[in-house]
């Protein structure tokens, strides 16, 4: 058997999230089902380094599995997206895992992305892959909002009550707000992150950018601990998974 880790892209906007769910089809059942057809029909579990939710897209998640055939990480790459077909999930890369490595526990640091569109007309060629937000937003007020977050907090006013986590305790390492034309770019990372941490996070910043909060109120929420004290949930469609690091890159 060979522990095989791979890196993945996919559009999220057609799936359940990550995980299986009976209501629905997921990434890791296209990638499972996939992976059966090249080991001899048998099931094969896959472990992710982040389940990311309905409508989330991905553009190098990480993901483990193993396989009991022998086979060249491109001859792998190759096999499993031509089974993937024709959802949109795709394998980039493929390499055999280090000893003792695990897709999600042995990962260090992960990022993320959230893009909105800020202009007037509705998005064409980014739908569904942006928060599309007609009023002008001062992004310098964002980022000086977003300076409240960094470090080690109780992140609960930014947790979906739903959460699983045992800790609301994070280590929020960066959030950078950056306006590119009429995008807007919010880069976050973190070794992890509570459920919907980020889009309840952007969801605040965006109540600072179009001046319905001034920034110290970003701070206020933050000291409240109460999911009720900061701004409305992020749509979705602009996050995406940007990367996963890991102390031995398995794909170096």
């Amino acid at each position: 058997m060979t522990l095989w880790a791979l890196r993945l892209e996919y559009d999220g906007r057609k799936f359940v999230g990550w995980q299986r769910q009976a209501n629905g089809l997921s990434v890791q059942q296209v990638l499972e089902e996939a992976a059966a057809k090249l080991n001899g029909g048998n099931a094969v579990a896959s472990f992710v380094a982040g389940r990311t939710d309905a409508g989330v897209h991905a553009e190098a998640q990480v993901a483990q599995l193993e396989l009991e055939i022998p086979l060249r990480a491109e001859r792998l790459c190759d096999a499993l997206n031509f089974h993937t077909k024709p959802h949109e999930v795709v394998v980039l890369r493929a390499a055999p895992a280090p000893h003792g490595w695990n897709a999600r526990f042995s990962a260090i640091r992960r990022s993320y992305r959230y893009d909105i569109l800020n202009r007037r007309a509705r998005p064409a060629l980014q739908a569904h892959r942006v928060w599309h937000v007609p009023a002008a937003l001062d992004t310098e007020a964002m980022q000086l909002a977003a300076r409240h977050l960094l470090g080690r907090h109780d992140f609960s006013a930014f947790r979906a009550a739903s959460c699983q986590a045992k800790s609301p305790l994070r280590t929020l390492d960066r959030l950078d707000v950056k306006r590119i034309g009429e995008r807007i770019e919010i880069e976050a990372e973190a070794r992890s992150f509570l459920h919907h941490q980020v889009r309840n996070m952007v969801g605040t910043l965006k109540l600072v950018g179009e001046g319905a909060w001034p920034e110290s109120a970003v701070a206020t929420a933050l000291a409240a601990r109460d999911r009720r004290a900061a701004g409305p949930t992020a749509p979705a469609d602009g996050l995406s998974l940007t990367g996963v690091f890991y102390p031995i890159d398995p794909f170096a």
